[in-house]
C-alpha cells in the first residue's frame, strides 16, 4: 500500500480584513433597522454588555456613535480615538421643519438625558450628546412618538434629506418644495431596500431661488427650474465634500414634479450597484465615479434612463443664484399676508435643551407651533404676525439669541471637533467662539459677508472647502508639545462663483489664527476696488500673494 503523499500546511497568515471588507461584512450579516430589540438588550444589560460590532458600526443605522473623549483622533490607535460609555444622537428633520411639539421632545431629551446640549448640524439635523446605553431605546421611541426619528441619520444610508426653511412662505420662490423632499424622506430614508449602500448618500430638494440647502455638494440635488410657463427640475449629482472636494454635475434633464421620487429612487439604486465604490471606505462616495472612474455627465443620464418607466426630456438653463448668504437671517415678510419669518442665528449651532423648549414655547406663543432649521446651523420661526415681532425679538434676546448678528458671527460654522468626535483633531465650538469674539473686537462693522468655517479634520464636516475663509484642523508640535493649529483654505464659494477654497500651504497655531485673519482681512479693505467683495479679492491673487499676507510677510 503506497503511503499518502503529505501536504504541507501553509505558513503564511491569512490576510487582514480590511476597513472596508468589514463593514462590507457586517451590512450583509444585518440590517440594523430590524435588529432594534438588541439595543433594547444593551440598555437591559448596560454598557459592557454592547457589542463591538454595534459600538463602532451597527449603531450608526440608528442616529447613534460612541462619544469620544475629548481627545479626538489623537488620543487613540488605527486612525480612530477612543470611545467612553456616552454616546451621541443625531435626529433627522426632513427639510428642516419641525412642530412645537418635536422640538420639545428633542428638547427634553437634550435637558434630562443629554446634560442640556444639544447642536444644530449643517444638514438642518438636531445632534445631543452625553446619552448613556440605558437612555437609548427611551430616547428613540419618544422621538418615534411625535413623528421624529434617528433612524438613518448616519450609517451607509441616505442621510436627513434638506431643503429651504421657507418654503411655502417666500414670494420668491418658484415652488414649495417641501412636500416633495419630504416625500423623498419617507422613500429612500431608513427605507431597507436602501440600508447597505456603499457610504453615506445625500439629497437636497429645494424651490429656493438662493439655493440655501447647498444643492452644489449634494449626491443628489433637485432644484427647480422654469420651463416656459411649467415648473420642474434640473437634477445634479455627486456633489460632496471631505478630503476630496467635488461639486455636483448637472445632467441634461428636465424632471416633471410627478417624475421627481422615481428619479431619486433610480439615482440611489445607480449607487448602490456601485461595488467598485465598496472596495475602500475613503473612496465610496458617488462623487467618485466623476473623480476617478471616468463617468461624465452624459454617461450618468444614460444609465439613469434605464432606470426610470418614462422618457426624460432634455434640461434647461438655472437661474443660478449670486455670491450671497443663504441663510434667511433676519425678520422677512411671508407670502402670507401680514405674516413674517424670524430667523435667528445660532453661533456654531450650539445650543442647550432649555433654549430648545423655550423656542418651541415661543413658536407656540407668537407663531403656529413651527420651527425649522437651516445649513448654517441657525433657526427659523415662521407664521409671525407684524404685532408680535418685538415680544419674538425681545424674548430671543433673553435667550441669548439674535436675528442681527455681526458679519463674523453669522457666517461662521464649526463641525463637532474633538469634544465629542472620535476622528477630530482639534476642538472646534470653543475655538471658533473666540475667534469669533476676536474679530469682532479688532475689525468692528466689517461690512463684507464671510463664511468663516471651522473643521476638525479633514472630513471637512464644517464644510471649509465652500468657505470664504476655511479653517481645517491640524496638530503642530510647540515647545515639546502637540498643539491644535489651522489650514487655511480660502476663496471657497457656490453660486455662480461656485470652486473650491484653495489651500494656501500655511497653518498656525490657535492662538496665532486671529493675527493671520486681522492681517488678511485688513489688507482686503485697504487694496480691494470699489464694491469688490472677498471672493472677487481672492480670485485676484495667487497662493503666494494670499500667503504672505498671512504671514505678515507683504507690506
Amino acid at each position: 500500500m503506497s503511503t499518502p503523499e503529505l501536504v504541507p500546511l501553509s505558513t503564511s497568515p491569512p490576510k487582514k480584513e480590511t476597513k472596508a471588507q468589514r463593514a462590507e461584512r457586517l451590512k450583509i450579516e444585518k440590517d440594523p433597522w430590524k435588529a432594534f430589540d438588541e439595543i433594547r438588550e444593551f440598555a437591559r444589560q448596560g454598557r459592557g454588555s454592547v457589542l463591538p460590532e454595534w459600538a463602532g458600526f451597527y449603531f450608526k443605522w440608528w442616529g447613534i456613535y460612541t462619544q469620544g473623549d475629548g481627545a479626538g483622533v489623537t488620543g487613540g490607535v488605527g486612525g480612530e480615538g477612543k470611545a467612553t460609555e456616552f454616546f451621541m444622537m443625531r435626529i433627522a428633520i426632513p427639510n428642516g421643519i419641525a412642530t412645537s411639539e418635536q422640538l420639545r421632545a428633542v428638547g427634553l431629551l437634550a435637558r434630562d438625558h443629554g446634560r442640556n446640549l444639544a447642536d444644530i448640524t449643517v444638514r438642518q439635523a438636531i445632534q445631543l450628546h452625553w446619552l448613556t446605553v440605558e437612555s437609548l431605546p427611551e430616547a428613540v421611541q419618544g422621538l418615534e412618538s411625535v413623528g421624529l426619528s434617528p433612524r438613518g441619520a448616519c450609517g451607509d444610508v441616505v442621510r436627513n434629506v434638506t431643503g429651504c426653511p421657507i418654503a411655502g412662505l417666500d414670494a420668491h420662490e418658484l415652488i414649495d418644495a417641501s412636500p416633495l423632499a419630504q416625500t423623498v424622506a419617507r422613500e429612500v430614508n431608513g427605507n431597507s431596500e436602501f440600508y447597505n449602500l456603499p457610504r453615506k448618500f445625500k439629497i437636497t430638494v429645494t424651490g429656493c431661488p438662493s439655493w440655501c440647502s447647498y444643492p452644489e455638494i449634494d449626491d443628489i440635488a433637485l432644484t427647480a427650474v422654469l420651463r416656459g410657463d411649467e415648473i420642474g427640475y434640473s437634477v445634479r449629482v455627486g456633489g460632496g465634500l471631505s478630503a476630496d472636494p467635488h461639486l455636483a454635475v448637472k445632467l441634461d434633464a428636465f424632471v416633471h414634479e410627478d417624475q421627481a421620487v422615481e428619479v431619486v429612487r433610480g439615482i440611489v439604486e445607480i449607487f448602490r450597484e456601485q461595488q467598485g465604490l465598496r472596495e475602500s471606505r475613503d473612496r465610496a462616495r458617488m462623487k467618485h465615479l466623476f473623480l476617478r472612474e471616468g463617468w461624465t455627465a452624459e454617461k450618468f443620464l444614460d444609465v439613469l434612463k434605464t432606470k426610470v418607466p418614462f422618457i426624460l426630456e432634455p434640461g434647461v438653463e438655472d437661474a443660478v443664484p449670486d455670491d450671497v448668504f443663504r441663510d434667511h437671517v433676519g425678520i422677512q415678510p411671508q407670502k402670507q399676508p401680514g405674516l413674517y419669518t424670524v430667523g435667528a442665528t445660532v453661533l456654531n449651532g450650539r445650543m442647550t435643551g432649555e433654549q430648545l423648549l423655550a423656542i418651541a414655547d415661543l413658536a407656540e406663543k407668537y407663531g403656529a407651533a413651527e420651527i425649522r432649521t437651516t445649513v448654517m446651523q441657525n433657526f427659523v420661526i415662521p407664521h409671525v404676525p407684524q404685532a408680535n415681532l418685538d415680544s419674538v425679538l425681545k424674548e430671543l434676546s433673553a435667550l441669548g439669541l439674535t436675528v442681527e448678528a455681526t458679519n463674523f458671527w453669522r457666517g461662521t460654522v464649526a463641525c463637532t471637533g474633538t469634544e465629542f468626535c472620535k476622528l477630530a483633531i482639534t476642538e472646534t465650538k470653543g475655538f471658533a467662539r473666540w475667534l469669533v469674539e476676536e474679530m469682532e473686537s479688532r475689525i468692528p462693522g466689517f461690512d463684507q459677508q464671510i463664511k468663516l468655517h471651522v473643521t476638525g479634520c479633514p472630513n471637512s464636516c464644517g464644510q471649509h472647502w465652500i468657505a470664504d475663509v476655511g479653517l481645517e484642523g491640524k496638530k503642530i508640535k510647540h515647545d515639546g508639545k502637540l498643539m491644535d493649529a489651522w489650514s487655511f483654505a480660502l476663496g471657497g464659494a457656490l453660486g455662480q462663483h461656485a470652486g473650491v477654497a484653495r489651500i494656501v500651504n500655511y497653518r498656525c497655531l490657535s492662538d496665532e489664527v486671529p493675527d493671520a485673519l486681522e492681517r488678511l482681512l485688513q489688507y482686503y479693505l485697504s487694496s480691494r476696488n470699489e464694491a469688490q467683495n472677498l471672493r472677487a479679492w481672492f480670485a485676484e491673487r495667487s497662493n503666494d500673494q494670499l500667503r504672505g499676507i498671512l504671514e505678515a510677510q507683504t507690506a
